[in-house]
């Protein structure tokens, strides 16, 4: 995201662009750029049963949705008219349905139980490797403890290390 003076001397701002492989980093970046301006309640109501999301809050959170997409994704949000509708349409176009998701899990798991730390490889390279599998893990829903990451580092790391 750049923030930058234009012409007029207001600040300008660039959206996080979505593509098909940066989902999970995109809405984390998106969610902090909405809550920032007080529009994140359009996608996430608090108490959706007895609150109602003002129309100009919600026109404000598709618009910054309708910026941060590329045309192609673009038009697949045509016949969305409220933001949290678009941005449910995101999450299932990036993520795919169950069936895929469910996949994805397993491929991941599959990849972190498998993982082992080469003797050349840094270990904050590592650890980074580890971190992101299980944050995409989690993302897609599934439960990883900590504890258990834990161990799969201490198993995974070369002997020098311990």
């Amino acid at each position: 995201m750049d923030m930058g003076k234009n012409k007029g001397g207001s600040m300008g701002l660039s959206y996080p662009m979505l593509n098909r492989t940066n989902y999970t980093v995109w809405a984390m970046k998106m969610r902090v750029l909405m809550q920032a301006h007080g529009v994140w309640e359009a996608i996430e109501q608090a108490d959706p049963k007895t609150r109602t999301v003002e129309d100009r809050v919600d026109k404000v959170a598709l618009v910054m949705i309708y910026q941060s997409v590329p045309k192609d994704m673009l038009l697949s949000l045509l016949e969305k008219k409220k933001a949290k509708d678009a941005w449910e349409a995101l999450r299932i176009i990036s993520q795919g349905a169950d069936r895929v998701k469910a996949a994805k899990v397993q491929t991941l798991k599959s990849e972190f139980e498998t993982l082992s730390m080469k003797d050349t490889e840094a270990l904050d390279d590592f650890c980074l490797k580890l971190n992101g599998l299980v944050t995409n893990i989690c993302v897609l829903g599934e439960d990883v403890k900590e504890a258990y990451v834990v161990k799969k580092l201490l198993c995974a790391v070369p002997q020098k290390f311990l």
